[in-house]
C-alpha cells in the first residue's frame, strides 16, 4: 500500500540538513542537472517504481526542460539521506514564509491553491465542516492542524497515520468524513473507482486549512529562483502543469 509522507515532514527534513551549498544557475547550467528531493513511494506525489512516476517528477522534467538542463531525482526517506542528498528543489511546499521559517526554503511563485477538504461518502448529508457535530466521526490525519481544528469544536475523531489509511476507513464505513488534502482525495477516486468519495469544497473563512503551493528552494541565487518563476509561468500559460496534474486525477485551483 502506498504510503504518503507529510509534506510537513520533508520540510522539517530539509530543515536538519545542516549547512548546503548554494546553487547558482549558472553552477547548475554548468553541471547540466537539477536535483529534486522526493519521496520513493508517495503516490500521486512521486514514485521510485516510476509508473506512475507521480506528479512532482513530471513537473520537474518539466521545470528542468524549461531550464535547459536534466532532471537529478535525489530520493530521501530519513533525514540522514536528506544531509548528503544535495537537492536543489522540492516540490508541493507551503508558499508562506512563516510556514517555512525553520526549512530557509526560498519560495517560488505559488502555481495552485489546496488545504484540508472533507471527503465523505457519495450519500453523505455532510456539506462542510460547520455541518459536523457530536454524531460524526471525522479521520484526522495525527498531529495536523486539522486534528487541532475540528477537535476544539468538540467533534469525535479518529486519528491515523497517513491520509490514504482514513480514505479506506471511511470507504470502509467505519468513519463518517476524512479531513485531508484534495490532492490526496482526487488520487483516491482515480485509484478506486468502486469505491468513490465526494470531495467537499474547502472551507476558506479557516485560514489554516488553506494555503497556496510553490517550489521549495535549497539555497538558490536570485537567477536560479527568477528562472524557476519564468519557467512556471510558461508551463501554466501553456496548460502544462494542469495536464500534468489532471493526469491523477487533481483539478488544480488557482492560488490566492
Amino acid at each position: 500500500m502506498t504510503r504518503i509522507l507529510p509534506l510537513v515532514v520533508v520540510a522539517v527534513v530539509i530543515a536538519l540538513m545542516g549547512p548546503t551549498r548554494a546553487r547558482s544557475l549558472d553552477s547548475i547550467r554548468s553541471y547540466g542537472e537539477i536535483g529534486l528531493c522526493a519521496h520513493p513511494n508517495s503516490l500521486p506525489f512521486a514514485s521510485k517504481a516510476g509508473d506512475p512516476p507521480g506528479f512532482q517528477i513530471e513537473l520537474a522534467r518539466a521545470l528542468a526542460h524549461e531550464l535547459g538542463v536534466s532532471l537529478r531525482l535525489d530520493w530521501i526517506i530519513t533525514q540522514y539521506q536528506m544531509r548528503s542528498a544535495g537537492c536543489d528543489i522540492v516540490l508541493d511546499v507551503i508558499a508562506d514564509r512563516e510556514a517555512q521559517g525553520e526549512t530557509n526554503l526560498r519560495i517560488s511563485k505559488p502555481y495552485y491553491r489546496t488545504g484540508v477538504a472533507l471527503a465523505v461518502p457519495t450519500d453523505s448529508k455532510l456539506t462542510s465542516f460547520k455541518s459536523l457535530d457530536a454524531h460524526t466521526k471525522v479521520g484526522v490525519q495525527v498531529g495536523s492542524v486539522a486534528a487541532m481544528i475540528i477537535g476544539q469544536r468538540h467533534v469525535p475523531t479518529s486519528t491515523f497515520g497517513f491520509e490514504v489509511d482514513s480514505l479506506d476507513a471511511l470507504a470502509n464505513h467505519e468513519i463518517d468524513a476524512a479531513a485531508v488534502t484534495p490532492t490526496v482525495a482526487s488520487y483516491y477516486n482515480l485509484t478506486h473507482p468502486d469505491k468513490a468519495l465526494r470531495i467537499l469544497d474547502r472551507d476558506e473563512s479557516v485560514a489554516d486549512l488553506n494555503w497556496n503551493v510553490a517550489v521549495g528552494m535549497v539555497r538558490p541565487d536570485d537567477s536560479l529562483r527568477d528562472a524557476i518563476n519564468q519557467a512556471l509561468e510558461r508551463l501554466q500559460a501553456d496548460g502544462t502543469i494542469e495536464r500534468i496534474y489532471r493526469r491523477y486525477g487533481v483539478v488544480l485551483q488557482s492560488p490566492r
